[in-house]
């Protein structure tokens, strides 16, 4: 066939891997359930652990678990679309962890702000550590969440091995 002639991208999309999607699928599990499990630990740092009742924290808990799992979901997704992630093999893990760290601790950082100081949907308690970055304030513990989780939940998954790169088969 005359190159010309030929596709001009015919590598496979991260989408069309099915190694890739098994590994996309095990992430959205464990970062549902760290999440989940960091949304638990951190309830006393809110005013809804000692100013609501026990149905409204448990919808809260819920609620936001739901909020992460798309949080991080689409963090992980803009990752791979940013980095051009084809199949498996060659995934630059590093930046896709990178990546997906960074546009899910920036949404939570919006996120953060836009309901404590825009629309006060929710409080922090005296007990959540915050930082101030050019007079607004963020909690340490949503940001910090965004930080750890995914790459813990990337790394569970089996995604990341020594040297930043994941071997199908190994």
């Amino acid at each position: 066939m005359d190159a010309r002639c030929e596709p001009r991208n015919n590598r496979v999309k991260w989408y069309q891997s099915a190694d890739a999607r098994g590994i996309v699928m095990r992430y959205a599990a464990w970062i549902a359930a760290l999440n989940l499990a960091w949304e638990i630990a951190h309830l006393p740092l809110y005013t809804l652990w000692t100013e609501a009742e026990t149905p409204s924290i448990a919808f809260a808990v819920v609620h936001c678990t739901l909020g992460d799992l798309l949080i991080g979901l689409s963090a992980l997704a803009l990752a791979l679309v940013a980095t051009r992630a084809g199949d498996l093999v060659p995934w630059k893990w590093r930046t896709v962890t990178a990546v997906t760290v960074l546009i899910g601790t920036g949404y939570t950082a919006l996120s953060e702000w836009l309901n404590t100081a825009v629309r006060a949907s929710w409080a922090y308690s005296d007990l959540m550590p915050v930082i101030r970055v050019a007079g607004l304030e963020f909690g340490v513990s949503p940001l910090l969440q965004w930080v750890v989780l995914p790459p813990v939940a990337l790394a569970l998954a089996g995604a990341i091995r020594g040297g930043g790169h994941r071997r199908v088969g190994a």
